[in-house]
């Protein structure tokens, strides 16, 4: 794909608020009709680019790459115009974002929440993305929300909602979605469950928060379709990867369908990003997985 058609498909994102492949939309709006049998409006994986030409082979249709690596916010805008240079020349755009708050003194939740400097940086990500013609950033950052030093829940719900509430315009200005996800109970003590997440982007009352659906950390925590259910109202996007070691859907034969049955009954129009342990020879497979599972999911 040539600089100059990346430039027009950023331009289109930047005027529909939808990214565009091959002329189909990446992330479908509301009000586009399904085709029949189609889950999701796109597949992609999480992977830096330099393995995009690999990954598109397999029939990735967009990456979810690092905060950190990609869009740098630590770093001034020279090094961030060298990654912008490598998308222009990628043949798989950039839909997502994930490992947002890595700094280890930013701090969501606790006695030293650093609200003001996590927006600092949240303002960097998102206006880097918004260049990059992406969409969404993930928010899972354990890290940064874990709850330490007898913290409790009751303390950090209404911090971690009011750090929501003043990133919501910042997200909304840059066309950014902000998907917090849940993380299961070994990576981070804090937002385990699904309906944990979407309590608080339910409290945070900003249209750009809203909930990512990590199907690897619901079935690590036991969270069931009837969960995934109850928390659609606020879902964005869609992460896959299966639960016993997070391999690439298809490798241990995982069943989806359940989950996959809540979307399309809740009529979910988004986009689905592989985030697991894999080599490329499994990727093509996952991919046709995932769309096997999801047409028989009716």
């Amino acid at each position: 794909m040539t600089t100059s058609c990346h430039s027009s498909t950023r331009r289109a994102f930047l005027r529909n608020g939808v990214l565009l492949v091959g002329g189909a939309p990446l992330v479908a709006r509301a009000s586009a009709a399904e085709p029949a049998g189609k889950l999701f409006s796109a597949m992609g994986i999480a992977a830096p680019l330099d393995r995009a030409a690999a990954l598109k082979a397999q029939g990735a249709q967009f990456l979810t790459a690092g905060t950190g690596d990609f869009l740098a916010p630590d770093q001034p805008d020279e090094v961030f115009a060298k990654n912008l240079a490598k998308l222009a020349a990628s043949p798989l755009p950039v839909l997502a974002c994930n490992g947002f708050i890595r700094p280890k003194h930013l701090r969501c939740v606790g006695a030293e929440a650093n609200h003001d400097q996590i927006l600092e940086w949240s303002e960097t990500a998102f206006r880097r993305l918004q260049q990059a013609g992406g969409k969404f950033i993930v928010f899972g950052s354990g890290g940064s929300r874990a709850l330490r030093d007898g913290w409790t829940k009751a303390q950090a719900d209404p911090q971690f909602v009011a750090l929501l509430k003043r990133m919501g315009p910042l997200a909304e200005k840059h066309r950014i979605t902000v998907a917090v996800e849940q993380l299961q109970a070994s990576e981070c003590n804090y937002i385990n469950r699904i309906g944990e997440g979407a309590a608080l982007i339910r409290q945070a009352g900003h249209p750009n928060v809203r909930l990512l659906a990590d199907l690897y950390h619901m079935a690590r925590m036991g969270d069931t379709p009837a969960d995934l259910k109850a928390a659609m109202d606020v879902v964005a996007h869609v992460e896959i990867a299966e639960k016993a070691q997070r391999t690439y859907p298809g490798v241990k034969g995982d069943d989806f369908r359940p989950f996959f049955r809540v979307l399309r009954e809740a009529a979910y129009q988004g986009a689905v990003s592989i985030e697991g342990q894999g080599n490329d020879g499994q990727v093509g497979p996952a991919f046709r997985e995932i769309a096997q599972q999801a047409a028989a999911a009716v």
